[in-house]
C-alpha cells in the first residue's frame, strides 16, 4: 500500500456533509513549546513506503519520535525508510492488532496512529478492489485504535473530497471545509466515508482525537522540473485547481496534527501556499471557472486549496515551494 494521493478519475456522486466533521475546535494553534510536549512518545505510520509516508517516517524520527513504520511492501527501494520496520496486511485486523499493540516480536505497543496506507488514486485498480482493500484498511485501524485504547490517530483523507476533478464547478473559490463532501469516484467516496465513520467512532471512545487530513497532490523536490510545463495550458491541472503538497510540508502537517489535543473528529485541507502554476490565481478562476464566486481577493500565486482553517488550528505553515527548486 502506498500513501500519495493522485489525480481522480470522472464520475458523477455527491455526498452530504458529516456532521462529525464540522470544526469545533480552537481558533488557535498550542504554543510551539506546547505542541512538542503534547507530542506523543511512540508513533506507528502505515503506509510507510509510499511518497508521503517516507517523508514523514524521516520528519518524524528526525524530530526525536520513535516510529514504527508499517507497509504491506517490503522495503526495495532505495528511497524506504530504514530504521524500525514491520510488514503488515491492514485488510487483516489481527495484524493490525498485533502491530499497534506490541504483539509482534521485538517491537513495542505504539501511543498513537498515523495512518497514510490506501490504493493511493482512482483508476489504479478495479473500482471495487480500490473500496474493498481500502475501506476495510480503514476500519481495521480505526478499530484496533479503539480496541487498544490509543488516544491520538491522524489519518489521511484526501483532496479529492472537495468535488475532484471539478467537472462539477466548485461552490466557489478558494474550496475549503465549509462545504459537503462530494466525492466523484469511487476512492473519493472511501474517503468520505471515512470523515464520517471517524466521528463515530470518537462517539465511541469520546477521549479520541482523530485528525483527517486532506491532502493535495503530494510531490517531492524531483517532480518539480515537469511544473514549468503546466503552463502552457491552465485545463491540465484544472482537476484540483492547480494544487499540490511539498511531500515535506505533509509531514509538517502530521506534526501539526499529532501536537492536536482537542477530542473529537476534524478534517484540514493540507496543501502548499501556492498553485503549480506561474500564471495568478485571479486569472485562472476567471478563465476556467468564470462562474465560480471568488470570496476573495487573491494573493498573486494563492492556493485555491483554502488552508486557513489548518492555519489557524493547528498552526500549519508551508515551508517549500517548487518556486525555490525551478531557475
Amino acid at each position: 500500500m502506498s500513501d500519495s494521493p493522485t489525480g481522480p478519475v470522472p464520475s458523477s456522486t455527491s455526498s452530504s456533509v458529516p456532521s462529525s466533521t464540522s470544526s469545533s475546535a480552537p481558533s488557535s494553534a498550542p504554543s510551539s513549546s506546547a505542541a512538542a510536549a503534547a507530542l506523543p512518545r511512540r508513533v506507528a505510520v502505515t503506509g510507510a513506503h509510499g511518497k508521503l509516508g517516507r517523508a514523514v517516517v524521516t520528519h518524524l524520527r528526525g524530530i526525536g519520535l520513535d516510529v514504527l513504520a508499517i507497509d504491506r511492501d517490503p522495503a526495495g527501494d532505495p528511497r524506504d525508510v530504514r530504521g524500525e520496520f514491520v510488514v503488515a496486511d491492514l485488510t487483516d485486523y489481527g495484524q493490525v492488532v498485533e502491530a499497534f499493540g506490541g504483539g509482534v516480536d521485538e517491537h513495542a505497543a505504539v501511543d498513537a496512529v498515523v495512518h497514510l496506507a490506501a490504493i493511493p488514486a482512482p483508476g489504479m485498480t478495479t473500482n471495487a478492489a480500490t473500496f474493498a482493500n481500502n475501506s476495510a484498511a480503514t476500519y481495521n485501524v480505526f478499530a484496533a485504535v479503539r480496541a487498544l485504547g490509543i488516544t491520538t490517530l491522524v489519518w489521511a483523507s484526501s483532496e479529492t473530497v472537495l468535488g475532484l476533478p471539478f467537472d462539477t464547478p466548485p461552490p466557489y473559490a478558494p474550496v475549503d471545509e465549509e462545504y459537503a463532501p462530494r466525492p466523484e469516484s469511487t476512492y473519493s467516496l472511501n474517503k468520505a466515508l471515512e470523515e464520517e465513520m471517524a466521528g463515530h467512532f470518537c462517539r465511541w471512545q469520546p477521549e479520541l482525537v482523530a485528525v483527517g487530513l486532506r491532502f493535495s497532490n503530494v510531490m517531492d523536490v524531483e517532480d518539480y522540473a515537469q511544473f514549468p510545463s503546466f503552463d502552457a495550458d491552465p485545463q491540465l491541472r484544472r482537476w484540483n485547481l492547480w494544487g499540490y503538497i511539498d511531500a515535506r510540508d505533509g509531514a509538517q502537517a502530521v506534526e501539526k496534527a499529532l501536537a492536536y489535543d482537542v477530542p473529537g473528529a476534524e478534517v484540514f485541507v493540507i496543501a502548499n501556499a501556492d498553485t503549480v502554476m506561474s500564471r495568478s490565481s485571479a486569472s485562472l478562476m476567471a478563465e476556467v471557472y468564470p462562474d465560480v464566486p471568488v470570496t476573495r481577493e487573491l494573493g498573486e500565486h494563492e492556493t485555491l486549496l483554502g488552508i486557513d482553517k489548518a492555519r489557524q488550528v493547528l498552526g500549519y505553515e508551508p515551508q517549500h515551494s517548487w518556486r525555490d527548486h525551478v531557475g
